[in-house]
């Protein structure tokens, strides 16, 4: 499982290397083809830099997500019914400390991607504002094929934005909420938006060690 979040992560930051032009007039499927070859390019060119240099990485990764990716929209999802007894300011650090810590875990990820790895799957249904799923199969070294599907949903100004993972019908949301949750439960939101802020990827790897314990 950690092994496809890894390629998920490293898919959903290369979802994003377009324009917000590009972004706001391509539907979700040409958005995902579109990305999935330029990041071949992208990374193929840097891959040697970026693996010696993994703040650089991030820079990178926060230059071509934050514009993109619904980090607000998905922490409230991943907060849950905790979201409800949280303040605007709580949402707020929780959604950055979250996204901060996503992103370093999985930042390498992106040092793996190689044209070829995705196969964007024909679009079957109709686009709807609130979810529309992209599916995609990503092949492994072993060539054994991961099925990764993308959540996107119409933001202000008609911009396509990404908010979830879905990884062999596994949500990444459904995944950390119920993390966030026994977290929050043994100790509180503040506590768990702290060590996320203070100790990023490693209070993130913690939470994860102990829910698959």
């Amino acid at each position: 499982m950690q092994r496809f979040i890894v390629w998920a992560f490293a898919l959903i930051a290369s979802l994003f290397l377009a324009s917000s032009i590009h972004a706001a007039t391509l539907s979700p499927e040409q958005v995902v083809q579109k990305i999935a070859d330029d990041l071949a390019t992208s990374i193929g060119d840097h891959r040697d830099e970026l693996k010696n240099d993994h703040e650089k990485l991030i820079r990178e990764i926060d230059a071509i997500l934050l514009p993109h990716f619904d980090i607000e929209y998905a922490s409230l999802l991943v907060l849950g019914r905790n979201a409800r007894a949280a303040t605007p300011a709580q949402r707020s650090r929780f959604a950055k400390a979250f996204y901060n810590s996503i992103a370093h875990r999985y930042a390498e990820g992106l040092l793996n991607y190689t044209r070829g790895n995705v196969n964007v799957l024909p679009f079957g249904g109709e686009l709807n504002a609130k979810r529309t799923i992209v599916r995609t199969e990503v092949v492994l070294d072993d060539g054994k094929k991961v099925a990764v599907d993308y959540a996107f949903r119409k933001s202000v100004g008609d911009e396509w934005k990404a908010y979830d993972v879905i990884i062999e019908g596994i949500s990444y949301i459904t995944n950390y909420r119920n993390q966030v949750d026994a977290e929050i439960k043994a100790s509180s939101l503040d506590s768990l938006i702290e060590r996320l802020e203070t100790q990023g990827e490693k209070a993130l790897e913690a939470m994860e060690k102990k829910a698959g314990s």
